[in-house]
């Protein structure tokens, strides 16, 4: 090789990787870790590491053990099921990519990589949460629209571009509790509703049949967890696999809260 030609180092790929699993059998019982090792495969995601663990669910040190219990539904990073915290972060195991994580030095006997179930809700059993806290929050601001009777009234009302965006953004939520996982605010033992729930009452709020909802739901914000909670550290927006405008949504929430709040006191309603 001559001085005008380049040199490339190919980067030699492992035949197999090592992860690591933090499991827990029943909700009331102590977790404990245990280690895995499975086929290199490149752009497989975790979810198909962790079907290859429950189909030969042995133990690096060859223990066979029962098939570890994860949640998902999709596959397509739309319905955020599988969301587990994956190398200390929050973020949806179909979508993260085991060629990503070994190329960032992790998968190694001293390195695996490590998959835990989210901090912020009641662990099941392994890698499956209850998440029923979110959806029970959407009920509390009334996360929908109120369409009975509205069937028969023609078209729709008019919407800006500006505000086609912000919504369409919104809309994009798929509950998967990356942002609160994330959240310094929202833990087990207060009852904080977290980003969200503030996003999609933004998002509900700017529609305008959902609008006729919109004092409720501000009520719900100004109650003990709602958006007076948020410490504005911000963290959502890092996590967010969506890239929702979070911050952008709690500022808006606010000051909607705060017109709200002032207009009662006036007014008395």
């Amino acid at each position: 090789m001559n001085a005008s030609q380049s040199t490339t180092s190919s980067t030699k790929t492992p035949s197999t990787v090592r992860i690591k699993v933090k499991r827990q059998d029943r909700p009331d019982t102590d977790p404990y870790w245990q280690p895995f090792d499975v086929p290199f495969v490149a752009n497989a995601n975790i979810i198909s590491c962790l079907q290859q663990i429950a189909s030969k669910p042995v133990t690096a040190d060859g223990r066979r053990v029962a098939p570890v219990a994860w949640d998902c539904n999709c596959l397509e990073e739309v319905c955020g099921a599988c969301t587990m915290v994956i190398n200390g972060v929050a973020r949806q195991s179909c979508s993260t990519l085991l060629h990503e994580l070994v190329s960032d030095g992790t998968g190694t006997t001293d390195e695996p990589i490590v998959l835990e179930p989210m901090s912020k809700f009641p662990v099941l059993r392994d890698l499956f949460v209850d998440r029923s806290r979110m959806f029970n929050n959407l009920k509390a601001i009334k996360g929908w629209v109120p369409i009975d009777g509205t069937t028969s009234l023609g078209s729709g009302p008019k919407e800006d571009q500006a505000s086609q965006d912000m919504r369409y953004a919104l809309s994009r939520c798929m509950t998967c509790g990356c942002c609160l996982e994330a959240c310094p605010q929202f833990t087990f033992d207060n009852d904080f509703v977290g980003a969200q729930v503030i996003g999609q009452a933004l998002y509900f709020n700017m529609h305008e049949t959902g609008a006729e909802l919109k004092d409720d739901r501000l009520e719900a914000m100004e109650a003990p967890g709602g958006i007076a909670d948020c410490g504005n550290a911000q963290n959502c927006v890092k996590v967010c696999p969506k890239e929702l405008p979070l911050t952008e949504a709690i500022a808006s929430v606010g000051r909607q809260t705060t017109v709200h709040a002032i207009k009662s006191f006036f007014t008395g309603k």
